[in-house]
């Protein structure tokens, strides 16, 4: 439904009357929402393909996409086309993440270890005329040197050497990036390494892992522009058993190394029975960064598109509870093939905002009053209260705002989109 200019800025108008009876400044919040970037993940607009034509089709590291719907971008062009119409219909202004085998390397083979910035000019220059960030990631899946489950925690030393490589080069990239979009790029690293089956040595592979993380930091890169970060995973595809990087071993990395490196949360690396929000001011007791990645666990599967369900919002909430803005960083991680590629980016970008938004908007001030004199009832109450007060209204003023459509227009234009682009491309 559609709503015009008019309803919008009356409908604010109540809300921000409403919102101002409990102290919240809702202009203050909408000024709040510009300074929020969240990462987009390209790897949803190709299932997480890629552009190497060697390693092309190539499957591990529990990476599936799956569906087959029309449309999937296939080069670089295409993509960054879809990403660009997708920002079209998120409000505020975000940034792109990008994997290693996003590289465009003209027709030539360039294995990952020798990698370097040129591969990503296209990128770059993108970025710089549509003013947006960009984030990297080093690929360590999909590869022939990754068959046997191990990357930087491999005994085979050459393939450990290779990966190592790899994780350098993408941070010098990482770093380019940054200083020449002038905002910060993560720089983020997730390895598939694992088993299957129980194994013997754990402590062996976690031992060389660490060794391997060792190299990667100590080697020299400016990071004026440059944030590294570790992610966990509970589990994946083929190492059900047992995975080295676990939440355990890269906490105890970062809290310990001499570097700066922030930890990154998946939504969907965990057990379904854990809280993420609850990690979020443990970590940030200790002054650290966090990069959270936003998707939604299902089962057995981690990477379903993200809507606004208890838990995004409980994470967006923890964040403002403890003012966390300036040490949190956004980022979507998710790939469904069955349906529109940009339904689900948007859909997924749209509810992580409205998660944020809804947060900001909490009177979060009388509930640390009624917590603080011990009115545990009183809070209670509030918190059922504020689930009703008029969010919409002010969502749908950051969308008037941003000038991306209102309501459920957008999925006209995404329609209209398929029409004359996704059905084109055979």
């Amino acid at each position: 439904m559609s709503l015009n200019a008019d309803k919008v800025i009356a409908d604010y108008e109540r809300a921000k009357e409403v919102y101002g009876q409990f102290g919240v400044d809702t202009d203050g919040v909408l000024e709040k929402m510009k300074e929020i970037k969240i990462s987009l993940h390209c790897w949803q607009g190709d299932d997480v393909t890629g552009f190497e034509e060697a390693t092309k089709g190539m499957g591990g590291g529990g990476i599936l996409a799956t569906g087959n719907y029309f449309g999937k971008a296939r080069n670089g062009d295409e993509l960054r086309q879809d990403v660009e119409f997708a920002m079209s219909l998120i409000p505020g202004k975000h940034k792109v993440n990008l994997h290693a085998i996003y590289a465009e390397t003209n027709g030539k083979k360039v294995d990952r270890d020798q990698l370097s910035v040129e591969h990503f000019e296209k990128w770059i220059n993108w970025a710089k005329e549509k003013g947006i960030g960009l984030d990297f990631n080093p690929t360590f899946f999909a590869h022939p040197k990754a068959s046997s489950g191990y990357t930087l925690s491999s005994k085979d030393e050459s393939i450990r050497k290779f990966w190592v490589q790899h994780a350098i080069k993408s941070r010098e990239i990482a770093s380019v990036m940054g200083k020449e979009t002038g905002q910060p790029c993560i720089n983020n690293i997730w390895i598939p390494d694992g088993s299957k089956d129980f194994p013997v040595q754990r402590y062996e592979h976690r031992k060389i892992l660490k060794e391997s993380l060792d190299e990667i930091f100590d080697a020299k890169v400016d990071k004026q522009y440059l944030i590294d970060s570790v992610e966990s995973k509970l589990f994946g595809i083929g190492s059900e058993a047992y995975v080295v990087g676990s939440h355990e071993f890269y906490m105890g990395y970062v809290f310990t190394s001499k570097h700066d490196i922030a930890i990154c949360f998946d939504l969907g690396h965990f057990h379904p029975t854990e809280t993420i929000s609850d990690k979020i001011s443990a970590v940030l007791a200790y002054s650290k960064k966090i990069l959270l990645h936003l998707s939604r666990g299902m089962r057995w599967d981690s990477d379903h598109v993200v809507i606004l369900n208890d838990e995004v919002l409980s994470v967006a909430q923890e964040v403002k509870r403890t003012n966390g803005f300036e040490k949190v960083y956004f980022a979507l991680d998710f790939f469904d093939a069955s349906i529109n590629r940009i339904t689900a980016w948007v859909t997924g970008a749209r509810a992580a905002l409205k998660a944020i938004l809804f947060a900001l908007l909490e009177p979060t001030h009388l509930l640390i009053e009624a917590e603080n004199e011990g009115n545990f009832g009183m809070r209670l109450a509030l918190l059922e209260e504020f689930k009703t007060l008029p969010f919409s209204a002010v969502w749908n003023k950051y969308c008037y705002d941003s000038g991306v459509p209102v309501g459920s227009t957008w999925l006209e234009r995404v329609k209209e989109y398929e029409e004359k682009v996704l059905k084109n491309r055979v």
